[in-house]
């Protein structure tokens, strides 16, 4: 569930700047030329980054095996991108101008700043090295997306592997699910050392220490001072961890009938591929939505269609004909001649009108979920698409604000009372609001430990750290236990590699701390909205309906990444990041869980 972008920013086979040397005059920082440079750069951008979209979105809804036209579209479209945004005529045209801030305003100067910031990840003084990483990530996207999964010998889909992991209680095949959603990881392993030594060579063409490091930047912020604050917030709700650690591995064994309850919880008894989500552990009682959509015979379709609906209601306005018309949004036919990637991802596909999702949608409660999620993004593409913020500023305020406002949007989408205004659920119908909570705990506390932890420590020492390629799964592996509690089911050696499974690590790398920082962020936004506008239980609330939530969100997202994110938090929730909301709405569930736990073994470290 993310937003895709271009991993390095995109313009034109013809340079600003290139043909003649820069004059001193062209150079001089006046208004008339620091605005024609920014008018130029910013049409030339959106030019090209919408080429380059079109080229890897053709990439991802259309795989054929052995197809090297696609491929080819895409590095020359990628390659363009990386010739302008990392060309030495403008990263010199830039840095002159910013030599002279006192005498550009705050948005000039934010605008410069982020152009210089897209020239470190593709700068033409290591044309070669970008030329080879652009090559690489295309060949390995293809291999990721292309592989065919086989279950018994016979073809099977991520969906299908993920419905087994969801429901099968059969540990045998259970195992046989699991293992076999890591057979990708084993042709990827070459491609992971190839694309890591890549990354840290292009950015270090412009004085980054490593492409994590760089990645990093983009919230002003140093490597440093990011995994500390990602320590930070993994120490805080390490406590609520604990105890759904415990209470899953007693709660699972008696599921499982195992003889013993183990005490790492084993990969393949987790209902999600990298157990970065718990949720399916609990079912409650009356609060079905998997069974009340099969009932109602709602169909995909229902799904994207009410969550429209949703947004729609709080203000925001219908989603354009192009989203209907050119998105890719269910699974294919099962004779279908091609494949696609199934991972649920939103695309501003010029950075103005033109805005779509690539999902897989089934008429259940998962999709119902994520596709209220990629709408935000969707809506926060069309907020700031406005003449008011520059094409290089259309991005969110951090990455984490993208990743954040859709997820709220998702949880918002799934509260009790949400759901009964819906009439998905019979008024006053009777659930236990202590398993409502577990259930949404399992699946929050347990990502935001994955994402602030196993995610973010790996890809930190992949890049920062240069892991040497020897210890990739072993690495892994220790992270895993370290910081979930997790153990393969049996010994994983290094023709194993099975972080490269993970979508992300191959073709959206170095950010995963994005979904961490969002995991806090929606919790502060979702407190604000049910205490100061709707007066409701944070556990409890309704949306639909509230043109003056809408008109919050909005404000949030209007500004796209002008202005300081830190800034931005403060003024619409009143404090800085942090985890206190989110311990807020779980605090009702610690009580339950100790008491649930007493005489139970703890496996894992009182203190983090």
């Amino acid at each position: 569930m993310f937003q895709k972008k271009l991993l390095f920013a995109l313009p034109s086979l013809f340079f600003l700047g290139c043909g003649s040397p820069s004059t001193k005059d062209e150079n001089s920082t006046n208004p008339t030329n620091v605005n024609a440079f920014l008018d130029s750069y910013n049409k030339k951008y959106q030019e090209l980054t919408t080429l380059a979209n079109e080229a890897q979105w053709k990439a991802q809804i259309y795989i054929v095996e052995g197809d090297t036209a696609t491929a080819n579209a895409t590095n020359r479209a990628s390659q363009i991108l990386a010739d302008f945004t990392g060309s030495k005529e403008n990263i010199e045209k830039i840095k002159s101008f910013l030599e002279h801030k006192d005498q550009l305003n705050d948005l000039q100067k934010e605008e410069l700043e982020h152009m210089l910031y897209f020239a470190g990840g593709n700068p033409q003084t290591v044309a070669d090295i970008v030329k080879e990483r652009i090559k690489a990530e295309t060949a390995a996207t293809e291999k990721l997306y292309g592989f065919t999964y086989l279950l018994d010998g016979k073809k099977v889909t991520t969906n299908g592997i993920d419905n087994i992991l969801k429901s099968e209680n059969n540990l045998g095949k259970r195992l046989k699910a699991w293992e076999c959603s890591k057979e990708v990881g084993i042709g990827l392993k070459q491609d992971l050392v190839k694309l890591r030594d890549l990354r840290n060579k292009t950015v270090q063409g412009l004085n980054f220490p490593d492409f994590y490091t760089y990645q990093v930047e983009d919230y002003g912020m140093s490597t440093d001072e990011m995994m500390a604050l990602l320590r930070k917030i993994n120490k805080e709700i390490y406590p609520l961890y604990r105890e759904l650690h415990t209470y899953a591995r007693y709660e699972l064994a008696k599921k499982y009938g195992a003889k013993e309850v183990p005490d790492y919880l084993p990969a393949h008894w987790m209902p999600n591929r990298w157990g970065q989500d718990w949720g399916d552990i609990v079912s409650v009682k009356g609060f079905d939505l998997d069974k009340i959509i099969q009932e109602k015979k709602y169909t995909k379709e229902w799904i994207v269609e009410q969550a429209e609906r949703f947004y729609v209601s709080m203000g925001f306005s219908s989603l354009p004909k192009t989203f209907w018309e050119k998105s890719d949004l269910y699974p294919l036919e099962a004779n279908a001649d091609h494949k696609k990637n199934n991972h649920a991802s939103a695309w501003h596909m010029d950075l103005d009108k033109d805005v779509r999702s690539l999902m897989s949608i089934e008429p259940n409660a998962h999709w119902y979920e994520t596709t209220h999620h990629e709408l935000g993004h969707i809506y926060y593409y069309m907020a700031y698409s406005t003449p008011e913020v520059p094409i290089v500023m259309r991005e969110g305020a951090n990455r984490g604000f993208h990743e954040a406002l859709g997820s709220m949007m998702g949880m918002a989408a799934m509260q009790k009372p949400f759901l009964e205004g819906l009439g998905l659920i019979a008024p006053n119908t009777h659930t236990d609001s202590i398993q409502s909570l577990l259930k949404e705990a399992l699946s929050s506390v347990v990502a935001l430990t994955w994402q602030a932890g196993t995610m973010s420590e790996f890809e930190y020492e992949l890049y920062s750290k240069n892991l040497p390629a020897d210890q990739f799964n072993k690495r892994w592996w220790e992270l895993v236990k370290q910081e979930q509690g997790i153990v393969p089911p049996s010994e994983r050696g290094e023709n194993f590699c099975d972080a490269a499974t993970k979508t992300h690590i191959i073709d959206d790398p170095g950010q995963y701390y994005d979904y961490a920082l969002a995991s806090v962020l929606m919790f502060q936004f979702h407190d604000y909205i049910a205490k100061n506008i709707l007066h409701q239980n944070p556990r409890a609330t309704n949306y639909y309906g509230n043109k003056q939530i809408g008109e919050y969100i909005g404000g949030v997202m209007k500004s796209g990444a002008i202005g300081d994110w830190r800034k931005l938090l403060k003024e619409k929730t009143g404090e800085d990041l942090s985890a206190r909301a989110m311990l807020d709405y779980f605090a009702p569930l610690m009580d339950y869980l100790k008491k649930a736990n007493a005489g139970r073994k703890y496996t894992l470290p009182e203190t983090r």
